[in-house]
């Protein structure tokens, strides 16, 4: 079903809050999710499945250890949000010329709204690069190669992030809606009910109508 930018950005919002993400966290959960979308990339999928897989872990495990070397997590998996939130931090970085390197990272399709925020930050083109998938991307425009399978994985082994030269042809440009199927929102809309308190008699009681109260 098609959806506006602004909903699915609410609803992965609310999603990720429910998983136990924190409200900052959460909040760039959102607008990667919302970037993902509007180029068309499964952001919403991504998003369900990366909070399924990281429900109950604490955030220690999969956040990057350091931010020297190779990035990777206590619990040997990284998290793409986590990692990605690290990435603008670092994005300076990038202009020394050496890659910025991950070890292990779970849906690395993640890690690209965060490169192109990077991207509009220093005002070039940057390049993540996974298996055998090449993404290039300046922040609104998106040029990507690579099977299916390998831009969706669930988990890379190994990923840079480094400037790139500027792109001469064109580029995806995000739309004004994205796709989301109801089966995944769905799957997000139980994280979001997490955040939902359950209903006592007090507030049943406070509710519509005159509960146990005589109005008349």
């Amino acid at each position: 079903m098609s959806h506006s930018l602004n909903e699915i950005a609410a609803h992965a919002k609310r999603a990720s809050r429910g998983a136990g993400l924190s409200w900052g966290m959460a909040e760039e959960a959102s607008r990667a999710t919302r970037w993902l979308a509007s180029h068309d990339l499964g952001g919403p999928t991504i998003l369900a499945d990366l909070l399924a897989q990281n429900d109950g872990i604490p955030h220690e495990q999969v956040a990057p250890i350091s931010l020297k070397d190779d990035w990777h997590a206590r619990g040997d998996v990284l998290c793409p949000l986590t990692a990605g939130t690290a990435l603008n931090d670092c994005a300076d970085h990038l202009i020394q010329g050496a890659p910025i390197k991950m070890v292990n990272v779970s849906y690395p399709l993640l890690i690209l709204p965060f490169a192109a925020w990077a991207a509009i930050h220093l005002q070039q083109t940057v390049r993540v690069k996974w298996e055998t998938v090449v993404i290039d991307t300046d922040g609104a425009r998106v040029w990507s190669s690579g099977p299916t399978n390998e831009i969706n994985t669930s988990i890379s082994s190994f990923l840079t992030c480094e400037l790139t030269a500027p792109r001469a042809d064109p580029g995806q440009l995000p739309g004004l809606r994205g796709s989301v199927t109801p089966e995944i929102w769905d799957r997000l809309d139980t994280f979001a009910q997490r955040i939902l308190a359950p209903a006592t008699d007090e507030s049943r009681a406070l509710g519509a109508g005159a509960g146990l109260s005589d109005n008349d």
